[in-house]
């Protein structure tokens, strides 16, 4: 690691600051999301890009009600005993998603272990009308672990996504005291199997980094997603939502996010996207985008043509 990460101070540095917004932006599309009962994750998660993509007229819906059935300490998301499942969820999402005129639709849900299926049926039902409304948009799935049922996994994945996302959040040694709910074996399954499942399928993950994890412990964790079959890695700063949620062990300077960029892309990840206010959904489409151009370039330079 840089010699940055030896000054390590617990005041939050300025490059943290989230960009500036059009206010009036940012609540229509709240008062939007407020009239078709939705919520986004940008809202729930306490983004700090919330203002910039708002004002874009960008979010990814969170489906499936905003309270959690786990308690990972480093989230904001609410947690509980849920509702039952919304069945006009689906066509709402989609509805919006078209009034906004979307390019890429993100979903993603809280943990549903109360959930038969953990919400599977859900998820391929907003995409079955994302499909209807915008047959033009690509989409991605950020979903949750589903217990490792692969029954689940293949019912997401029968709508053909563009994008399937699962977060790994931290690495190994870490998830018994922040992830209470999950297992990092389970989790890299998930994205094997999504691969495995979908050979021509965007396989994508994501981290935060400053919750006291080293180097070496990240560059294992890439080296095992290569392995799973993930094409996009995401990192980006850990910031805690308040004083009873995990704390920062410490903040990374943005010379370390593009050695961690550089790290993953040696490794043989296609596309790291880094950086202290990166999150696994910010700039989704840019990010799909560039990994795909990557992809085409790197196929057609071995004479296999062009896509994926």
């Amino acid at each position: 690691m840089s010699e940055s990460a030896k000054k390590f101070s617990t005041a939050k540095p300025a490059f943290l600051r989230g960009g500036t917004s059009k206010r009036e932006e940012v609540w229509l599309v709240r008062a939007s999301l407020r009239k078709s009962g939705l919520h986004t994750v940008c809202e729930e998660a306490h983004c700090p890009n919330l203002g910039a993509c708002f004002a874009k007229k960008t979010s990814t819906f969170l489906i499936l009600g905003k309270v959690c059935t786990r308690s990972c300490r480093f989230c904001a998301v609410g947690k509980g005993r849920p509702g039952p499942a919304d069945p006009g969820e689906p066509g709402r999402v989609a509805a919006m998603a078209k009034a906004l005129n979307l390019k890429h639709v993100v979903i993603t849900s809280v943990t549903r272990d109360d959930l038969a299926d953990g919400g599977a049926s859900q998820f391929l039902a907003t995409v079955n009308a994302l499909r209807q409304a915008l047959p033009s948009a690509s989409i991605e799935v950020l979903t949750p672990d589903f217990r490792g049922s692969r029954e689940s996994l293949s019912v997401v994945l029968s709508g053909k996504p563009e994008v399937f996302n699962h977060n790994l959040e931290t690495v190994p040694r870490l998830y018994p005291m922040a992830r209470p709910g999950a297992d990092y074996r389970r989790s890299l399954s998930v994205l094997a199997f999504a691969k495995k499942h979908s050979p021509n399928l965007t396989v994508k993950s994501g981290i935060m980094a400053g919750m006291g994890e080293d180097r070496r412990e990240i560059i294992e964790l890439m080296k095992e997603l290569k392995d799973a079959g993930c094409s996009v890695l995401t990192i980006g700063q850990y910031l805690a939502p308040s004083r009873a949620h995990w704390p920062v062990a410490r903040y990374y300077e943005p010379g370390e996010y593009r050695e961690l960029k550089e790290a993953g892309e040696k490794i043989g990840i296609e596309f790291v996207f880094a950086g202290p206010l990166v999150r696994s959904s910010f700039n989704a489409f840019e990010v799909y985008a560039q990994a795909n151009a990557r992809r085409s370039g790197a196929t057609m330079a071995r004479g296999e043509g062009g896509g994926f």
